[in-house]
């Protein structure tokens, strides 16, 4: 009996070891869960899901001598995989709150953005306060939505944004409140085909940092890529990508 007690407690002293940290952190592999309908952060290309946060994870990688595997999904369902442990860690263009740092960590910010306001070219609305009364679409499970929730808008959620911007250009809102260099780049590619179309606002609805999202309990993991973030800021290298992406670049302080 005190050989298999003891066998036992070997095996559930190993079986705690193996378990630390969840799976995918302690193998080869990084697994990032994220929304690819947000460009240039996030987006499909041939089927592949490219842009700004991909570049820098594989960069992550490379130096952590690790292989990014990505899972596909809708944006609210991101941070809940990652508080569940599913993921390694959440990069959907995911800004930075206090609501959310109650449920997960982030790494440090590693670029600013701000939330812009999308309008159609005949309308009357042309600043912040001209949306009082106003109906606006914004991408569920998004700072956007909670700000304009929280601040008393009448909203229309959406899975992805090209509902919201489906729900702007027919009419059925009155604007669509979204990242601005998302904004950038999905009113550029609509207003190819509809020269003038949409307008992006020069007053922002809010601004706020942009961070990778992870497990209340990935510390460890956490620490290990930000040191490497921060080094990727300073030297250069984000706004690098930035520019690979034709995208405007914001640098946050540095701590």
């Amino acid at each position: 009996m005190k050989k298999i007690a003891l066998i036992l407690a070997i095996v559930m002293v190993i079986g705690m070891l193996t378990g630390c940290g969840g799976g995918a952190t302690k193998s080869d592999k990084l697994v990032v869960a994220t929304s690819p309908d947000f460009p240039p952060f996030e987006s499909l290309e041939n089927g592949e899901v490219v842009g700004i946060e991909i570049d820098l994870l594989n960069i992550i990688c490379e130096k952590m001598g690790k292989e990014l595997v990505i899972e596909q999904m809708n944006f609210d369902s991101v941070l809940p995989g990652i508080q569940a442990g599913k993921f390694d860690l959440g990069a959907s263009g995911i800004s930075v709150t206090p609501e959310r740092e109650k449920n997960v960590l982030f790494t440090d910010p590693y670029c600013l953005a701000a939330q812009a306001i999308v309008v159609t070219a005949d309308s009357t609305i042309t600043c912040k306060a001209d949306l009082e009364g106003k109906t606006v679409s914004v991408q569920t499970g998004t700072t956007a939505e909670s700000f304009c929730m929280d601040n008393g808008y009448t909203v229309s959620s959406f899975e992805a944004n090209s509902d919201a911007q489906t729900a702007l250009t027919t009419g059925k809102v009155d604007a669509w409140v979204i990242d601005d260099l998302t904004a950038a780049d999905m009113v550029a590619v609509y207003n190819e085909s509809n020269p003038g179309a949409l307008v992006i606002l020069d007053e922002a609805m809010t601004t706020e940092p942009y961070a990778f999202a992870f497990s209340m309990k990935s510390e460890a993991l956490v620490n290990e890529i930000n040191a490497i973030l921060v080094e990727l800021v300073k030297d250069g290298t984000v706004a690098e990508i930035f520019a690979n992406n034709n995208a405007p670049y914001t640098q946050p302080q540095l701590g």
